[in-house]
Parts: structure tokens; C-alpha cells; sequence
């Protein structure tokens, strides 16, 4: 008498085909994902639908309070810059001497050189506005291409930072002066000039009323 042939198991993935075709059917998407995924969508149109304005982001008083306090303070705000300027300088002491070795440069060769003596290196004499190029180049190359103008930069940044902190902060109150006084005579540092005009006015008008 003849055996039955062995029975094959059924592996767990045959079960999702069809009954019809054999074909497996297409997976589904767990429904807790797509529940998570819509309330994240709508939490999040909810919430941009509350944002405020763009320009009520912008304290457009306190950008009033930084022009005011620049054109009040403008010495007091570059003497600040100036100092932190100087204290990276101290504190990166490589910096600090490759700008001397710059200045000295330009000293010595372009700025107080006297005119009638040319510049000679080498044996090859070079004009004016050779030594003016040449100069040019390597400040750039040295500034550029070495830490010094990361210092610089750092430093202005800080500088500015610290500036327009305290013009946004500072409460202009009573600092400044009415149009009449403001539209007045020149003070600080141009102040000579509207006395050197007055001056030369005056002078130039004494000639005058003397002929007639």
C-alpha cells in the first residue's frame, strides 16, 4: 500500500494572499500612526493660526532709541569701540605686532618719506604709485590671510553689539535739543569749521566795507 505524500507547512506571509488570485495583498497602516500623524498636523495649523504679525515682532520704539542715542553718544559710542578694538589687540599679541610691523611700513615707506627721495630695494627704484600698489597688496595679504582680521572683525562685532544694546535700552528722555538748538551752530569736533568760515567771512568783508 502506497504512503501519503508529507504535509508541507504553511508559512505565517502566504496567509495575506488572496483566495482567488494567490496575489499578497497590500499593507495596511497601523490606524494609531495616521491618528498620531493628523492630530500633529492640526496642532500645528492650530498654532500657526495664532501667530501674531511679523512687524509686531519688531520693537520699531526701540530702533527709534538706537538713532537717537547714536547721533547723542556718537564720541562716547566710538571711544567704546575704540577700547575693545585695543583689548583684542592686547590679548592676541600676534595680531598686535603684525599691525606695528604694517604701520611702521607705511611710515617709512609711503607716508613720511620724503618726496624728492625715491625708493630703492635692490637696486630697482620704484615710483610712487609702485610703492603705493605694493603696499596695498601686502596689507591685504597679511590682514586677510592671517588672524588678524578675525580679531578685528570679532572685536568690531563686540563693539557694535555692546553699542546698539545700550541704544535700545537708554531712554532718550530729554537728551536732545529742540529743531532751533539743533539747527544752531556746529559743536564738537566741527565746531572750528564754523569758526574758520565766520572768520574768513569776516575778514574778506573788512576790505570791502573800507573801499566804500
Amino acid at each position: 500500500m502506497a504512503s501519503s505524500p508529507p504535509v508541507l507547512p504553511i508559512s505565517s506571509h502566504q496567509t495575506g494572499q488572496t483566495a482567488g488570485s494567490g496575489l499578497p495583498t497590500a499593507p495596511t497602516g497601523t490606524p494609531a500612526t495616521w491618528i498620531f500623524v493628523s492630530r500633529l498636523s492640526e496642532s500645528v495649523r492650530r498654532s500657526l493660526a495664532n501667530r501674531r504679525s511679523w512687524g509686531e515682532l519688531i520693537d520699531t520704539s526701540a530702533i527709534s532709541r538706537v538713532r537717537k542715542n547714536l547721533s547723542y553718544f556718537r564720541v562716547n559710542y566710538m571711544a567704546v569701540i575704540a577700547v575693545v578694538l585695543a583689548v583684542s589687540l592686547l590679548t592676541n599679541p600676534v595680531s598686535l605686532v603684525v599691525l606695528l610691523g604694517l604701520l611702521v611700513g607705511w611710515c617709512l615707506l609711503y607716508l613720511f618719506r620724503p618726496a624728492d627721495t625715491p625708493l630703492v630695494i635692490l637696486g630697482r627704484q620704484f615710483s610712487d604709485r609702485e610703492t603705493l600698489g605694493g603696499l596695498v597688496i601686502l596689507t591685504f595679504v597679511v590682514v586677510f590671510l592671517t588672524s588678524v582680521a578675525s580679531v578685528i572683525i570679532s572685536a568690531l562685532l563686540a563693539g557694535a553689539a555692546i553699542v546698539c544694546a545700550h541704544g535700545a535700552f537708554r531712554v532718550p528722555e530729554d537728551l536732545f535739543l529742540d529743531d532751533q538748538e539743533a539747527a544752531g551752530p556746529a559743536t564738537g569736533f566741527l565746531s572750528f569749521l564754523g569758526g574758520a568760515t565766520a572768520s574768513a567771512a569776516a575778514t574778506a568783508g573788512t576790505p570791502a566795507a573800507a573801499r566804500v
